[in-house]
């Protein structure tokens, strides 16, 4: 040993990670505001709300007004503060951990390993902000006398906690575990291994380039591999009671109820919104990620 660390504190890399997603969230808002619209579009087998993704850009826009595209921001952001500062955390300590004494990294089957328990994990801890963003980015679409009007992602919590019950603030946790076990052992390890194969190829150094090829690679594969069980997530965490008894009984209900009222690929519903929104948001996430890693090692690592 020659006396320096072999990884930074955990402290610095779960702040690292929600910096980074918190600052890629404010870019992409709007897109997530739009794939939530598409996936609660045509429910419960009515007639679609938006023909496409541009139609519900422009719909909500001319209803809702530039605001309203950011609606459900402080949920959003809350998210990153607390699911991606968990999982991107758990992920850089745990990948520094099982990088080999002579620098080898971890092998696919491990790095995919290491993205499932990181992104459970974080999707545990940030299930009450993601109930919360689903219903504020969805409020929109409702007459006015149904919406639930939350004010902001704290206001949205102490209500929900206060007129349903602290548990439903952890409903759907379950399929957004789910979810993030498939994105981030989508996103994750397609993202390192994406990079190492650029990186290996020669025609790539270690740069913003690389990263943001590897990130719209992580992004493409991500986005096909988690949309069914994205869409499961959404649906029950904006579900109403109706008659006492709640829309969908469970995950699988759901996804049979879309297959038979709303066809097979009505599962990828949004897709182009979740790809735009993804892929940048990665993208923006790892670079975000890879500065301040160099600068933290430059700035206290280094000497």
């Amino acid at each position: 040993m020659d006396g320096k660390p072999r990884t930074s504190p955990k402290s610095v890399k779960f702040l690292f990670g929600g910096l980074a997603g918190m600052g890629a969230t404010v870019f992409v808002q709007p897109l997530d505001l739009v794939k939530n619209r598409m996936q609660l579009s045509g429910e419960g087998a009515k007639t679609r709300e938006y023909k496409t993704s541009f139609h519900a850009l422009t719909s909500i826009l001319k209803a809702e007004g530039l605001k309203g595209i950011y609606t459900g921001l402080s949920a959003g952001l809350l998210r990153q503060a607390t699911y991606t500062t968990t999982r991107l955390g758990i992920y850089t300590v745990l990948f520094e951990r099982l990088t080999g004494a002579d620098g080898t990294p971890p092998g696919f089957l491990l790095k995919a390993l290491i993205g499932m328990t990181a992104g459970a994990t974080g999707a545990f801890v940030g299930t009450p902000a993601e109930v919360a963003l689903i219903r504020m980015t969805a409020d929109g679409r409702l007459p006015a006398d149904q919406r639930r009007g939350y004010k902001n992602v704290f206001n949205a919590l102490v209500r929900i906690a206060r007129e349903e019950g602290v548990p439903t603030l952890w409903r759907g946790c379950i399929p957004t575990m789910a979810r993030a076990v498939v994105v981030n052992a989508a996103q994750l390890a397609s993202y390192s291994q994406s990079k190492q194969f650029l990186l290996d190829s020669g025609y790539f150094s270690d740069n913003i380039l690389c990263h943001f090829c590897a990130s719209m690679i992580s992004g493409l594969v991500t986005t096909a591999a988690s949309m069914p069980v994205d869409i499961v997530k959404t649906r029950i965490q904006n579900m109403r009671m109706i008659d006492g008894k709640p829309e969908y009984k469970n995950g699988l209900d759901v996804l049979l109820k879309v297959v038979r009222y709303e066809g097979f690929f009505s599962l990828w519903k949004g897709f182009t919104p979740y790809y735009a929104r993804l892929g940048p948001h990665t993208v923006l996430t790892f670079i975000f990620l890879e500065q301040m890693n160099k600068a933290y090692k430059r700035l206290f690592l280094s000497g």
